[in-house]
């Protein structure tokens, strides 16, 4: 399903992402894309893909810190854009066909950030205990910079009830949130209902 969908996502997003790849690299200077180390499945390190939202060498003199999705004064005009529909992470499709992640799953943490809320919450390591994902049911039910506890809260809740069906129902969802774009509170709560939370 991982192969499948993410090829196919790439075929018919190939339109998009030759626009936004034009945007990013005649709007702001830096790359188009964004490379960055994330932890996977048993802690296995790789290279996650996105395009770039922020300005060039925006961690610089700051090192990793918990972005803020409204209120970053380091994302670009069209990171904001990006940013609000979740098009900064089509790329990570080519990370689903290497194997690095999968479509539905817990977030990837950077190495500094994983290790630093797992001394604060234990259960954050049984995050690596399945593949990673492109989407997942913290993201639907939380927001982008949902806190560490929240998301391993719901990370847990879909490791316990992982199935084909379950994933299915994510990936849906997921395409209707980068469709609308930002999430209301009342939103949220009837994803809530949905998944009986």
């Amino acid at each position: 399903m991982d192969v499948t969908l993410s090829s196919m996502a790439l075929v018919c997003l190939s339109i998009p992402f030759a626009i936004i790849a034009l945007a990013i690299r005649t709007t702001s200077k830096g790359p188009v894309f964004y490379r960055q180390e994330r932890m996977g499945l048993d802690g296995k390190s790789f290279v996650v893909y996105k395009f770039r939202s922020m300005i060039k060498d925006a961690e610089k003199n700051t090192g990793p810190v918990w972005a803020d999705k409204d209120n970053d004064p380091r994302l670009t005009k069209i990171g904001k854009f990006i940013r609000k529909y979740a098009l900064d992470e089509i790329p990570q499709l080519f990370n689903i066909l290497k194997g690095d992640i999968s479509l539905v799953g817990p977030r990837p943490e950077r190495p500094e950030l994983f290790h630093k809320f797992s001394k604060s919450l234990p259960n954050f390591k049984k995050r690596l205990l399945v593949p990673q994902g492109l989407t997942g049911l913290a993201q639907l039910i939380g927001q982008y910079d949902t806190s560490p506890k929240n998301k391993t809260r719901y990370d847990l809740i879909y490791i316990k009830n992982k199935s084909i069906f379950l994933d299915i129902k994510i990936i849906i969802l997921s395409v209707l949130v980068s469709l609308i774009g930002n999430w209301q509170s009342n939103s949220r709560t009837w994803i809530r209902k949905l998944f009986q939370l």
